[in-house]
């Protein structure tokens, strides 16, 4: 795989983790369905933070390394 396409797909992740932890948020405080479910609603509002934070936070992690190494190449090939 390509690096552009690479990017393309981590921007991807992070912009679905992203979703995920806004619907997450989304179902805690606003959905009256996921409130009456009781224990079971805050473990599903949970559950899309959690996986959301977990898409998300590697992803922006990983990214940065490889425009951080991408930039350094080109810094040495400009020298």
């Amino acid at each position: 795989m390509s690096d552009a396409n690479l990017i393309k797909l981590l921007k991807v992740v992070i912009c679905c983790g992203l979703c995920l932890i806004m619907l997450g948020i989304y179902l805690h405080n606003w959905n009256h369905t996921i409130e009456a479910m009781g224990v079971k609603g805050i473990i599903i509002s949970a559950m899309c933070v959690a996986i959301g934070m977990a898409m998300s936070l590697p992803t922006k992690m990983y990214l940065t390394f490889i425009l951080v190494k991408r930039e350094a190449e080109n810094n040495l090939q400009d020298k």
